[in-house]
């Protein structure tokens, strides 16, 4: 793995490069807000990225709770695989039913619902075959950073796109309030981690997270479900956007999560390493008493 590693970096930092080329030179400059626009390709990429990062936290804090106890474990396991199934077929049921294919809000589609449940299960039991209990509390602490970095990039990028656009850096619009209360929430999970020296902090920051996350389909689904002033999407939901520029998106997309899984893997392994040094000092703290006995 360590190996890996440097070809990673190699790969990300030739992806960034040629995506900012894409989307500074190569992505055709739009009609109404001129090369403004561009921020575009820098404010979702890193707003998708920082919902992933969100998401894999809250699959991690879930785990921590459940896992420490083996009954919870089983039962959470079991729940998993219902929804998965009840998924699939709450899609098979809304394609049958034209009344209920109607209601569906706008921007979710039938696969959408379908893709969902299985999706959530197999990360959940991906990260439950190759992470122990304190390897996905690390994990956990690691994906909040890393998203609170992503997140602070879509509330400065924002205001820079807003200013020249709206006449105005800042409006408490749903979408846009709802994702800075996103970011306060996790910046407080992360003032938490680092200033609480209980033994039930881990247990209280999973607690948290958990509450956060339920603000990610808040922030996601706000702009199809109030009226707000942030633009509607352009991709789903009727919306529509050039295929040049649909590209250089998800290649931006692409090089900022190869950069975040590179970010994450970093200090993950920092994280871990710092706890088995702690766990050391901790021991030999307790082993010198006995010592100075003898």
């Amino acid at each position: 793995m360590k190996k890996a590693f440097p070809i990673l970096g190699l790969v990300t930092a030739v992806l960034l490069s040629y995506a900012l080329y894409e989307a500074l030179v190569v992505a055709p400059r739009e009609q109404t807000m001129g090369d403004v626009q561009r921020i575009f390709y820098y404010h979702v990429p890193s707003a998708w990225t920082a919902f992933l990062l969100f998401f894999l936290n809250f699959v991690a804090s879930v785990q921590y709770l459940v896992r420490r106890d083996p009954k919870t474990d089983r039962a959470a396991n079991w729940v998993l695989v219902a929804v998965a199934g009840l998924s699939c077929v709450a899609a098979l049921v809304v394609k049958l039913v034209p009344d209920l294919m109607q209601a569906l809000p706008q921007g979710v589609e039938v696969s959408s619902i379908a893709s969902t449940g299985p999706i959530v299960a197999i990360i959940y039991f991906l990260m439950r075959r190759y992470f122990s209990v304190e390897a996905v509390d690390a994990l956990a602490v690691t994906t909040a950073e890393v998203g609170v970095v992503f997140c602070t990039v879509v509330l400065v990028t924002g205001p820079l796109w807003a200013r020249p656009v709206w006449g105005i850096w800042w409006t408490w619009d749903v979408r846009l309030t709802s994702t800075l209360v996103l970011w306060l929430i996790y910046v407080s999970y992360l003032v938490l981690r680092r200033f609480s020296s209980s033994g039930q902090t881990p247990v209280l920051a999973a607690a948290l997270a958990i509450f956060g996350a339920l603000d990610v389909p808040l922030v996601y689904f706000s702009i199809w479900i109030f009226r707000t002033q942030h633009p509607q999407p352009v991709i789903g939901g009727g919306g529509s956007i050039d295929p040049r520029m649909l590209h250089v998106l998800l290649l931006n997309w692409l090089a900022f999560s190869c950069f975040a899984f590179l970010v994450c893997w970093s200090r993950y392994r920092l994280e871990r390493a710092t706890r088995e040094i702690e766990e050391t000092l901790a021991l030999e703290a307790l082993l010198e008493p006995r010592n100075a006995l003898r």
